[in-house]
């Protein structure tokens, strides 16, 4: 679910004062406040329910277990209380105490079974709850702290939005903390914090640097030296970035996305 951005690649807030929350565009369009803090106590809630409802159903499951043949139930102790009174010289066969046990049996199955169920069905509505929750807070953690980079607004020559495209899937959020990722996967650790991961503005440092195109993303990296040319075709590209479009072309959507709405890059012959 992504940010709102406005003209200037900031994320839009709402709200007033210590109120103002980022606002997320829902798949269908809908525009809604993120409530961070509400989200993380709505996540540890469901955890709490998700819980006792799986406990129960263990209950239930081990009780059926413990009787099997004559179940612990309701049924089967008014089913034992009236075999108690009855007098016995009026049963008919022995079938028939075998029939009223049986019967009390099946009731008792059944009512472990319906509760087994709906306790099941609670579990998996309040899982699945919970991952969406979960979901939208680390895109949070991972959206804000791209609009919030420094590094971003001082070096590199796209807005925020379009650097989350490009480097946005190289970060996961572990136990409510963001972990950088290196090209193959693996966490990358802080080059002065030994032992430590890499902190946001440190990790998207390194991933800019390993970046292969890097010169078409950082700012005052355009074209110079004795290969570049200066004539009056290119008079009005002075002080922009300029990319080849044998360079454009080998790019993926997310790279030609970004060059594309960069007013400062200029796409050459």
């Amino acid at each position: 679910m992504p940010f709102k951005f406005d003209a200037n690649g900031a994320i839009v807030m709402q709200g007033e004062g210590d109120k103002k929350l980022p606002v997320f565009i829902h798949p269908d369009g809908r525009e809604a406040p993120f409530d961070a803090d509400a989200t993380v106590a709505s996540i540890s809630r469901l955890n709490g329910e998700a819980k006792t409802h799986r406990e129960a159903k263990e209950v239930a499951e081990t009780k059926l277990k413990a009787f099997e043949g004559i179940e612990d139930g309701e049924a089967a102790r008014k089913a034992l209380e009236t075999i108690k009174n009855i007098d016995e010289g009026k049963l008919l066969t022995a079938g028939k105490v075998q029939e009223i046990k049986d019967a009390a049996a099946r009731s008792a199955t059944e009512a472990v079974a319906a509760a087994t169920r709906a306790a099941q069905e609670r579990e998996k509505a309040l899982t699945e709850q919970n991952t969406k929750l979960t979901s939208d807070l680390n895109n949070h953690i991972i959206g804000g702290s791209f609009a919030a980079s420094k590094f971003i607004g001082e070096k590199l020559a796209i807005p925020a939005d379009i650097a989350q495209k490009v480097f946005g899937d190289r970060f996961k959020v572990d136990g409510g903390k963001l972990v950088p990722l290196d090209a193959n996967g693996n966490p990358i650790f802080s080059a002065t914090r030994h032992g430590e991961h890499a902190d946001f503005e440190e990790a998207l440092q390194v991933m800019v640097n390993q970046y292969p195109n890097k010169e078409m993303i950082l700012k005052g990296s355009g074209a110079s030296g004795g290969g570049a040319k200066n004539n009056a075709a290119n008079a009005g590209n002075v002080g922009k970035k300029t990319v080849t479009r044998a360079q454009f072309d080998a790019m993926d959507p997310g790279q030609k996305a970004a060059v594309g709405s960069d007013a400062n890059t200029v796409i050459t012959d």
